[in-house]
């Protein structure tokens, strides 16, 4: 798909075709800085390039399905249909520094973590580079507004196919498309410890952020499988190398769940695993799905939680709650939509 080429791979295409390697500029600037993906409208191009383009090459974009806008904060939550009629979601925050978006990385998911309602239904794909570019295409031309920060957040576990979440991450920041920095990309993995020293080897500038949620292995395992594979010693080594190898500060990623991980002693146990670490912790309020019965904790707990690690040299952050009146959580609005399609 000419979607998901570089400059260099797209030339190598045009040559096939008989065509100017000039002309690959000109298709990667009509894709990623116009973000326009229909040939006809290409009005630089020759007809017969486009009418081989479109036969050889099709492009497939994906369309909104239904989007649902927060009364509250703004939040604009989307599902989008893709080519195969899956289903995806995405997530439009607006903050005073700029237009975040969480995208999808896959359709649906099978980390099996037990607080996510991503992973109801397990995995059905991979979305491919141009799938995950279009999420962010297509929120920008809905809000005619540019898009500053990108997370990797949403359905999927984006390295587990880290080929495609580099790609996406190599074409989104060029400086002849949308050009958004890397240190303006977090990518959020539930812990796979080769990936993190694959992706630790490629020094990129990104935002890692690790989903914790535990301090013992035992814990862990309750709520998120991938412990069965990697324990907290694992990963938290795998973490030190890529602090080590990309200079960059890891976000740890901790959904409080009440009565279970949120406790004082808790607090001192995560704080010590984490001491010397260039990181900071995210807390998050979990948010209800039907399919557990977990609960978030409460305002003063997360707010002891905090403090405890604070006076430990711990920096910590706790996540702001958005669009709660439009689902706007990980995997709810797609997994209600599928199962009213049902």
């Amino acid at each position: 798909m000419l979607t998901c080429m570089n400059n260099t791979e797209l030339e190598k295409i045009m040559l096939s075709l008989g065509e100017s390697k000039f002309r690959a500029k000109q298709l990667f600037e009509w894709f990623h800085q116009k973000k326009i993906w229909d040939y006809n409208q290409m009005t630089n191009l020759p007809k017969n390039l486009k009418d081989k383009l479109t036969t050889q090459y099709p492009t497939n974009n994906i369309k909104i399905v239904e989007k649902y806008i927060s009364a509250i904060d703004g939040t604009r939550k989307y599902l989008f249909e893709l080519s195969d009629y899956h289903i995806i979601e995405s997530v439009l925050m607006k903050y005073k520094h700029g237009n975040s978006v969480c995208i999808s990385s896959q359709v649906g998911c099978r980390m099996g973590c037990k607080f996510c309602a991503s992973t109801i239904g397990g995995l059905k794909r991979n979305l491919t580079p141009a799938e995950m570019l279009a999420q962010v295409y297509k929120i920008s031309e809905d809000i005619n507004e540019k898009i500053s920060n990108i997370v990797i957040m949403g359905t999927g576990e984006p390295l587990e196919r880290l080929d495609i979440t580099t790609k996406f991450i190599e074409l989104i920041n060029s400086d002849k498309g949308q050009n958004i920095g890397q240190r303006h990309i977090t990518v959020s993995t539930c812990g796979l410890v080769p990936k993190i020293l694959e992706l630790a080897e490629k020094e990129m500038q990104i935002t890692l952020a690790i989903s914790l949620h535990a301090t013992t292995d035992e814990d862990r395992k309750n709520i998120m499988p991938i412990a069965n594979k990697y324990t907290i010693k694992q990963l938290l080594d795998a973490c030190k190398l890529y602090i080590n190898k990309t200079g960059r500060r890891i976000t740890f990623e901790y959904s409080l769940i009440d009565g279970q991980n949120d406790t004082v002693d808790v607090a001192k146990q995560l704080s010590n695993l984490l001491k010397g670490m260039l990181c900071h912790v995210n807390l998050i309020p979990i948010n209800k799905i039907e399919t557990q019965s977990f609960k978030s904790s409460s305002e003063d707990k997360i707010k002891d939680f905090a403090n405890i690690l604070k006076s430990r040299g711990i920096e910590v952050t706790v996540r702001r709650t958005l669009g709660q009146d439009i689902n706007a959580s990980c995997g709810q609005l797609r997994y209600n939509y599928l199962k009213t399609c049902l």
